[in-house]
């Protein structure tokens, strides 16, 4: 058997994906409008977290702690740090045999993610536009030419947001358990195709030099949602996160996916009803054209100022805990999903069905985590009197 023959089969020739994105319809272009001749290159610096870590908005905001009250999402967000510098290295002088097959290649590339414990991969060509215009970090100028990018997601995990409000002590280390892990997979995934003989660089939660949503859009993993500035996946809903490996290495593109997203969302309004900023519009049309994209029109600012200031918890994930696509993959489950995306007079019904069965509300026998909060440096047992984590329209934060 050759080396590319073995590359083809991967896996014995046996479904490759964990979950069925053989069924998704596949189209040409993403489902929100982007006009890619006026889309500008968008400088890191600007953005949320940067510009709170620099005093945007405001001293309270500035120094992130109400993202690490909680000890878990310390520890992995440390961990994650020790990888910043993982992400580029020396390329082989010589390539590998077999490596010139773009079919094979990509197949391999997925398989070698999937080993390494990721929930579902994509490839695409890398979008110039993508690649942000200077470095938080440094300021300079950034230029990343490779042709292909591989996007990797991994789930925050169902049991725990099954049992999570979404904005209590867990929130922020469910995303740093993704976070950590795909910078992992990513900062390997990128080392072994520098192996192979092709440049190639990670880019994860400590060490971005691309924008993610456009390279998920066209890499197939999701389309934007109502929440904003997020792709939503149809098998993980918003409930991951994400890390990219670019790349020369010859790679075949996934496609574009059109699962009912944008008529969905616009008569499903969960995460704006429930979300404790009153960040997310509600309406059928709250969208914005936004440096080239139609988007979402939710408000950035109150969102980062309650997840980074949280009295209640650490961090905010309420709107990934009530979406109606935040399930997990059992046989009922995917009937549903099956018909959110191909029926659309069955949307509504799923969105009442969704309330109706009683989803949002926490499933506490499944909480196998200890709330504690770190004051001064010393881990309290937080204080529940007269603090609320269940969050209704008329109960919001302020600015």
């Amino acid at each position: 058997m050759t080396i590319l023959t073995t590359y083809k089969r991967a896996y014995d020739g046996t479904k490759l994906d964990p979950y069925p994105v053989e069924s998704l319809k596949r189209v040409d272009r993403p489902t929100t409008f982007i006009d890619e001749e006026r889309i500008q290159r968008v400088d890191q610096r600007a953005g949320g977290f940067a510009r709170a870590r620099s005093g945007g908005l405001g001293p309270s905001y500035q120094n992130l702690l109400g993202l690490f009250k909680y000890p878990l999402s310390r520890a992995q967000q440390r961990m994650a740090a020790t990888l910043a510098d993982k992400v580029d290295g020396p390329v082989a002088e010589h390539r590998a045999p077999g490596t010139d097959d773009p079919e094979a290649m990509a197949r391999h590339i997925k398989a070698t993610a999937y080993f390494l414990r990721a929930d579902v991969v994509g490839i695409c060509r890398l979008p110039p536009y993508a690649v942000y215009s200077h470095s938080q970090a440094t300021g300079e100028p950034i230029e990343c030419a490779h042709k292909y990018a591989i996007a990797v997601l991994v789930d925050q995990d169902w049991k725990t947001a099954d049992a999570s409000f979404g904005n209590d002590w867990i929130s922020t280390s469910m995303g740093f358990l993704s976070y950590s892990t795909t910078a992992f997979i990513s900062c390997i995934l990128a080392d072994y195709i520098r192996k192979l003989g092709y440049p190639a660089r990670a880019h994860h939660i400590r060490n971005y030099q691309v924008m993610l949503p456009p390279i998920l859009l066209w890499a197939g993993l999701g389309e934007m949602c109502r929440t904003g500035d997020i792709v939503l996946n149809p098998f993980l809903g918003t409930r991951f996160k994400a890390a990219v490996v670019t790349t020369d290495l010859p790679l075949a593109i996934d496609r574009p996916i059109d699962f009912g997203l944008q008529d969905f969302c616009s008569k499903c309004a969960k995460c704006a009803t429930h979300c404790p900023a009153g960040a997310i519009p509600f309406g059928e049309d709250s969208t914005v054209v936004h440096n080239g994209y139609v988007k979402w029109n939710n408000d950035v600012d109150r969102c980062l100022k309650y997840r980074i200031g949280n009295q209640w918890g650490s961090g905010c994930g309420v709107c990934i805990h009530v979406c109606p696509w935040n399930k997990p993959f059992t046989p009922f489950h995917r009937f549903v999903r099956w018909t959110m995306t191909n029926i659309p007079l069955a949307r509504r019904l799923a969105i009442w069905g969704d309330d109706l069965m009683g989803y949002g509300t926490p499933n506490q026998k499944n909480k196998w985590w200890h709330d504690l909060e770190a004051v001064d440096g010393v881990l309290q047992t937080p204080d529940r009197s007269g603090k609320r984590f269940v969050n209704s329209p008329t109960d919001r934060a302020s600015d």
